[in-house]
């Protein structure tokens, strides 16, 4: 089971040294890091931060990464003013810190990204993305929001998702075969459910061998024999945002 000490394994690997090509913007009460692609598109992708925030660079890689396959996205700071995690903070604090910092109450926020992206960037189909505190908002999203037309959620801690699988939308799943935080055992049961409740397409996919954080936090070159995963997982997210959007 997981350390409790330690709730979110968001550390592991190393961070990005990444400056990005979007741009920050003011969307009303949210700053958020928006990309465009180069030429116009209706398609538009949210991508939810883990607890380290929206200006994380890893996080900022993968919004450009997006773009980079012709989708317009955002990533919106969804802790709407409040500091980020940092690996200097005291563990044995952050369910304290997390009381302020829901992943399930977020959909002020997210309305407000809607508008923007339908008002001021032409997006008709929107879809969403998210990592660990990030991939169990995009649970809570696929449950309630009719607006979003599918989504991918990475590593989403289970413990912080409802308890509830009956999606709206088509969903996808990534999980890590070794991710100290998320036993296989969580997945198995997960699985289970939605297999019982759910009556939209989703898939539940275990990468072998990764760690939590595998498609965002790790550096490509860390080790040559996780490369491939990454890899596969990155291409696995656009893959289901290209079938649905």
């Amino acid at each position: 089971m997981a350390n409790e000490s330690r709730p979110c394994p968001c550390d592991i690997g190393d961070r990005f040294d990444y400056g990005g090509r979007g741009q920050e913007v003011q969307v009303e009460h949210i700053k958020a890091y928006v990309c465009k692609p180069p030429a116009s598109t209706d398609k538009a992708v949210i991508v939810i931060h883990d607890i380290f925030g929206w200006q994380l660079p890893n996080t900022r890689y993968i919004t450009d990464m997006l773009t980079t396959n012709g989708y317009i996205a955002i990533c919106p700071d969804f802790f709407v003013g409040q500091e980020a995690w940092k690996l200097s903070n005291d563990w044995t604090t952050f369910n304290d810190w997390l009381k302020t910092r829901e992943s399930g109450k977020i959909d002020k926020e997210v309305d407000v990204v809607l508008k923007y992206l339908r008002e001021q960037c032409g997006a008709t189909k929107i879809g969403v993305i998210g990592f660990c505190w990030g991939g169990a908002a995009v649970q809570h999203l696929m449950l309630k929001n009719p607006h979003l037309k599918t989504g991918v959620s990475l590593y989403g801690v289970i413990k912080f998702m409802e308890d509830r699988c009956n999606l709206l939308h088509p969903t996808f799943f990534i999980f890590a075969e070794k991710d100290e935080f998320i036993p296989l055992e969580q997945v198995t049961l997960f699985e289970k459910k939605l297999k019982q409740n759910c009556k939209v397409h989703y898939e539940v996919k275990i990468y072998p061998g990764q760690t939590h954080g595998f498609v965002h936090r790790k550096r490509e070159d860390i080790n040559p024999q996780d490369k491939p995963y990454i890899e596969e997982g990155r291409e696995d997210m656009i893959n289901w945002l290209n079938k649905y959007l």
